[in-house]
């Protein structure tokens, strides 16, 4: 049987589809999509409104404008999918800022003739959610046994991890900042994952979208680790971006500045995909938390210390 011919429109989609064997199925990808290298080599058929080369506070700023607008951040090339006449088109509803969303795409089809593409939306607001679009994906591609195997693969794997973690005695508060300027807690899986890790997550909720926080809220708090991991950064950026914290009177008094416990995490690669590598992440998180107890290897690429 001829494998379906898939485009894939965020970058967990299409990790996704690669970790289930159907790489050689690809026949676009959207701007962002990098993982693994070798779908560099694939036309892009998105991109985006957003000068992402500004700073944090003005990258938020163009982003409010544009959805402000009701539009979104994303150009969907629509005579491209014409030209590749797609089976399966992967993107998501979860977040506007992510990728190009169902309506982005009903308007690049909507002229189209004969049969239309399958659409899987991607709805990654938990943990659980992920291993359903995993699912939702491989079915899709006909392939449900090979969805099953790669959640049960992923869910052992992590497990083994928190069954670990679990064991110490010292839990740390962890704050996760998905955003420098202004700030943002992590939401949706991040919680689950710091848990897994051994920690105690002090902001955002476990399912629901990443808030907005204030310094005096990360002030009182306190707390005893802090991870910076940027939506859409590498660390090198994220570098870039840190006066807007380290700038501020409050950052040398908190106490996980002052003992040395604060990180920066490649949130672009691993914490902000929704997808197969959400297993390096919570290494990530483990290594960071535990250090005496795990050792996976990701310093210095995943994550380095401030």
């Amino acid at each position: 049987m001829t494998a379906p011919q898939i485009v894939t429109l965020l970058a967990s989609a299409t990790e996704i589809v690669c970790a289930l064997g159907y790489e050689d199925a690809l026949v676009a990808r959207s701007h962002e999509c990098d993982y693994p290298p070798s779908v560099m080599k694939l036309p892009t058929c998105t991109e985006s409104k957003i000068d992402t080369r500004k700073p944090s506070r003005e990258i938020d700023d163009q982003v409010k404008s544009i959805v402000e607008q009701g539009l979104s951040v994303y150009r969907v090339d629509g005579d491209l999918l014409k030209q590749l006449q797609p089976d399966v088109i992967v993107t998501q509803t979860q977040c506007e800022v992510c990728a190009a969303s169902p309506k982005d795409l009903d308007r690049a089809v909507s002229d189209w003739t004969g049969v239309e593409p399958h659409i899987v939306s991607l709805e990654p607001n938990g943990l659980a959610d992920v291993w359903t679009d995993i699912q939702n994906v491989a079915e899709a591609l006909d392939a449900p046994d090979r969805g099953e195997s790669l959640v049960a693969a992923l869910q052992t794997r992590m497990g083994d991890i928190e069954a670990q973690a679990a064991q110490s005695d010292d839990r740390p508060s962890v704050a996760c900042l998905e955003w420098i300027d202004p700030l943002m807690a992590a939401g949706n899986w991040m919680p689950e994952l710091v848990e897994m890790a051994g920690g105690e997550n002090v902001f955002g909720e476990a399912g629901r979208h990443s808030p907005w926080m204030t310094w005096e809220s990360l002030h009182q708090t306190d707390p005893d680790v802090i991870l910076i991991l940027p939506c859409g950064y590498d660390i090198a950026e994220s570098r870039r971006n840190m006066p807007a914290l380290t700038g501020r009177p409050e950052w040398s008094g908190l106490g996980a500045v002052t003992a040395g416990r604060v990180f920066i995490a490649d949130g672009n690669q691993y914490f902000n995909r929704p997808g197969p590598r959400l297993a390096e992440s919570l290494e990530i998180l483990a290594e960071l938390l535990h250090p005496e107890v795990f050792g996976f290897g990701h310093e210095g690429v995943g994550w380095e210390r401030l």
